[in-house]
């Protein structure tokens, strides 16, 4: 499938959310963190922001809810008109009905699984999801280094969504910057979050199309 680049606006300037989502028009989605201060160790923002940030992007947003209890919270985000909803497999407690809530609400369901959280358990969960996210530095803040040991992870995702088939996306977030986007790609990633990247670039959207020029080529 086509290179996917989803720049996160956790390292955009939230004082003018609007312009840094404009800034960003060239990328494939919008990427947003949603965390609760309970899942993680930091707040940022929750649905009202994101209604708010849905009337003004120019691209689809895509929600990833590192929170407690996703599935009080989750369908909310795809009712609101979020074209992709991420929930951690490490909080749901019932990832089946999540996942077809959140379709059933419109939006394209995924699992995220932490750096500790192995694949394997969750492997039958491919039939009722679109995407599954392999995190690549602890989740909770933006800035960290990229953890080259989740490689495997991904390369054990592709090989499970091979064998099962349909179209499952594979997504990687954190760290992921020019230096690294290849590795993930090689290892069978197609959508990447690229926060500091794109947004500390003197150009985001040049940062944008730099990054995928270096993954079509996989």
């Amino acid at each position: 499938m086509p290179v996917q680049i989803s720049p996160s606006i956790l390292s955009a300037d939230f004082a003018n959310l609007e312009s840094e989502l404009a800034a960003i028009a060239n990328a494939d989605w919008a990427h947003v963190d949603v965390m609760d201060n309970h899942f993680v160790p930091n707040l940022t923002l929750g649905l009202p922001i994101v209604e708010s940030l849905l009337k003004v992007t120019p691209i689809p947003i895509d929600c990833h809810l590192m929170i407690d209890d996703p599935d009080r919270w989750g369908p909310g985000y795809a009712e609101a008109g979020a074209g992709s909803v991420t929930f951690h497999i490490e909080a749901a407690s019932d990832p089946v009905r999540l996942a077809r809530d959140i379709r059933a609400a419109g939006a394209r369901a995924a699992f995220a699984l932490k750096p500790g959280t192995p694949f394997e358990p969750y492997a039958d969960l491919l039939a009722e999801v679109d995407m599954v996210l392999v995190m690549t530095v602890e989740p909770g803040f933006g800035g960290q280094s990229f953890m080259a040991d989740q490689m495997p992870k991904v390369r054990q995702v592709r090989e499970a969504v091979r064998r099962h088939g349909g179209e499952v996306w594979i997504q990687v977030d954190g760290g992921v910057s020019a230096r690294t986007i290849e590795q993930c790609a090689d290892a069978g990633a197609d959508v990447f979050v690229a926060g500091s990247a794109v947004y500390g670039a003197a150009s985001a959207a040049a940062a944008i199309d730099h990054l995928r020029d270096l993954v079509s080529r996989h």
